[in-house]
């Protein structure tokens, strides 16, 4: 064989090498580059764990997660901020995001949360029940209605014929848990995994009423996300043994 179809041989051979590798990968999802999550704030916890352990399983990627109130996440995708998966602290926000066709595939519910009380440690206003929250002298924080943990709240309202008068309505649960820990409020209503994560910082009281209002997370890869096959796998990576260990060890049940 002379040098020029000797030199042709390899080239091809070299080609075929290097498009078969990058199909792979491709199949695989481990193309690297940025996956983009937008999750609900008490995901923080179990969330930034999950993010850590999908970089290490698919070296070269970098998870980006965003979190906020589920109700102004899906806002954003939505108007068209670039998305690669939404996890939702209610099935309403969801609703929005499939109402749009922004979905790939089919939601699924990941985890269940629900409402307690945090309280400064120690409980000074000796706070014991959802009623306690309305006695006067008592500030209380609670989300916004639109935020799911806002949403969870008014039907412990409704159905307990309760009404709060909240200092302030924020617009995540994570802010509501700040005005705790910082002395504004006596008391604020989160999460369970909201008071877990802040163990030290506030007490929790439980309250049979927020049975009544428990919160479903459905979590989807977004339609035509820019790493659609990476966002495939981390949905299926939440749903998986890594994932649920992550999100019962901060307080969530599984559904």
């Amino acid at each position: 064989m002379n040098r020029v179809k000797l030199t042709a041989v390899l080239a091809a051979v070299a080609f075929a090498a290097g498009a078969c590798t990058s199909s792979d990968a491709a199949q695989s999802g481990r193309t690297g580059g940025q996956l983009i999550v937008l999750a609900a704030a008490s995901l923080t916890e179990s969330f930034g764990r999950l993010e850590k352990q999908f970089e290490a399983a698919h070296p070269g990627v970098d998870v980006k997660i965003s979190f906020g109130g589920s109700s102004a996440l899906v806002q954003q995708i939505v108007n068209g901020a670039p998305a690669d998966v939404f996890a939702s602290a209610d099935q309403k926000n969801m609703d929005k995001l499939t109402q749009a066709g922004l979905n790939d595939g089919p939601p699924r519910v990941f985890a269940v949360n629900e409402l307690e009380i945090a309280v400064a440690p120690g409980n000074p206003k000796k706070i014991a029940s959802f009623a306690d929250l309305a006695k006067d002298g008592t500030t209380v924080v609670v989300c916004a209605e639109q935020v799911p943990c806002g949403s969870a709240t008014k039907k412990v309202e409704d159905a307990t014929g309760t009404r709060l008068k909240p200092v302030s309505e924020e617009q995540d649960v994570k802010s509501v848990l700040n005005k705790v820990t910082s002395g504004e409020a006596d008391a604020g209503l989160v999460y369970v995994t909201d008071v877990n994560s802040a163990r030290g910082k506030v007490d929790g009281v439980a309250f049979p009423e927020a049975g009544k209002a428990l919160n479903d997370y459905p979590i989807v890869a977004v339609k035509d996300a820019p790493q659609a096959a990476l966002a495939r796998e981390f949905v299926d990576f939440v749903l998986g043994d890594q994932g649920k260990a992550a999100l019962t060890g901060a307080g969530f049940r599984l559904p």
